[in-house]
């Protein structure tokens, strides 16, 4: 049974804010996307009122689950401060914990009284996963996704069980790089059942809305559903997640490393100055918040003619690996700008898998060789 934005529109009809109005008509509600039963959108106030919201949040999202089709809710407050006003606190609901007060994030965390909760306080394991790791890019376009997906079948082929998280709100490239159509189901727990492909237990939120759906998201709802899609899904028993985040360093990534105690991330670049320097901002961001950093992987390193394997420098090259050993981390490795791996790519058929005998699976699987034994203490 398929579930209209006015079906949605009608429940919520029924729930009253604060001021005494029906909720669809405090103007405070956001775009609403409905996709195979799945509803999701935010609420939108200011953070001096954030509390008195609260239950009306859980009164939405109650209200949206009694819709008949409707199988999940992904409801989020989202309390932002007006210029001028005073800090708000920040309001917590559920089992994932998610964060409706927004603050700004700076370098230098401000200074907590003693015996203050620490920010890392909040972080929970995964249930039967051994290790979760991030992998990490500066800047958007130095490959990430396509490094992200290849390393776990790296992990896999090692034998390995391994899960694939693709947290890229905003640009969830995994399910064209996987080929996957199709939509996760949920289990008795109304759990999310990832979809396995390639040996891998993978889920995107891309999974859940149209490829050409604009996710105009601010950062509370982001944060909800990455923390939906770590707590709210079946994952079973794995060796390692790996996580595509999304390119930079603003919520997502915090919301990662406060809510799991990650084991690791990898930082994605490409040989060129500017790709260096926002690499260099991501691994700082990781030691900031005590996430051991794996290595970097230098993407697009060189390009090698497929006709006469003639090799050219087109970014330059071993920028990455300099900036390794500058920073004392390791260096896990260089990736070709290869025909083979954009065109398998694109095709849903990662070179991992598609040419498992080949240069550039070989190369895949040493970086995935140097993550487990950066793992090793968790993995034993």
């Amino acid at each position: 049974m398929s579930v209209s934005k006015q079906q949605v529109l009608d429940g919520l009809a029924k729930v009253a804010s604060p001021r005494g109005v029906p909720l669809v008509h405090a103007n405070v509600l956001s775009e609403i996307a409905v996709a195979d039963g799945k509803v999701m959108f935010s609420i939108n106030v200011d953070a001096a009122e954030a509390r008195a919201w609260e239950s009306v949040r859980a009164q939405a999202e109650a209200a949206v689950r009694a819709i008949p089709g409707v199988t999940g809710a992904m409801v989020a407050l989202t309390a932002e401060r007006k210029p001028g006003s005073a800090p708000a606190t920040p309001h917590r609901h559920g089992p994932g914990g998610h964060s409706h007060g927004v603050q700004p994030v700076s370098a230098h965390r401000p200074h907590q009284p003693p015996g203050a909760p620490s920010a890392m306080s909040k972080q929970a394991e995964v249930p039967g996963v051994k290790a979760v790791i991030a992998v990490a890019s500066g800047k958007g376009g130095v490959g990430k996704s396509t490094t992200s997906l290849n390393v776990a079948l790296g992990l896999r082929d090692l034998g390995l069980k391994v899960g694939l998280l693709d947290a890229d709100i905003y640009g969830p490239s995994v399910p064209r790089l996987t080929g996957i159509n199709e939509k996760p189901v949920l289990d008795d727990d109304k759990k999310m059942i990832p979809i396995e492909r390639f040996g891998l237990s993978i889920m995107s939120i891309g999974f859940l809305v149209e490829e050409e759906t604009a996710m105009i998201w601010r950062g509370p709802m982001v944060m909800s559903a990455i923390t939906q899609m770590l707590r709210d899904v079946a994952w079973g028993q794995l060796d390692v997640l790996v996580v595509d985040m999304p390119p930079g360093t603003g919520d997502a990534q915090l919301t990662l490393a406060q809510n799991v105690p990650l084991k690791g991330a990898v930082i994605v670049s490409t040989p060129q100055d500017l790709a260096l320097i926002d690499a260099r901002r991501g691994l700082a961001m990781f030691t900031k918040v005590n996430v051991p950093v794996l290595g970097i992987v230098e993407n697009m390193s060189y390009f090698q003619c497929p006709e006469c394997g003639t090799r050219s420098d087109i970014f330059g090259h071993g920028g990455a690996r300099h900036e390794a050993e500058r920073l004392g981390v390791p260096f896990l490795g260089e990736v070709p700008l290869h025909m083979s791996i954009r065109a398998m790519s694109d095709a849903g058929t990662p070179v991992v898998v598609s040419e498992p005998n080949g240069p550039h699976a070989a190369i895949y699987r040493r970086i995935g060789e140097q993550v487990r034994d950066g793992l090793k203490a968790v993995l034993a």
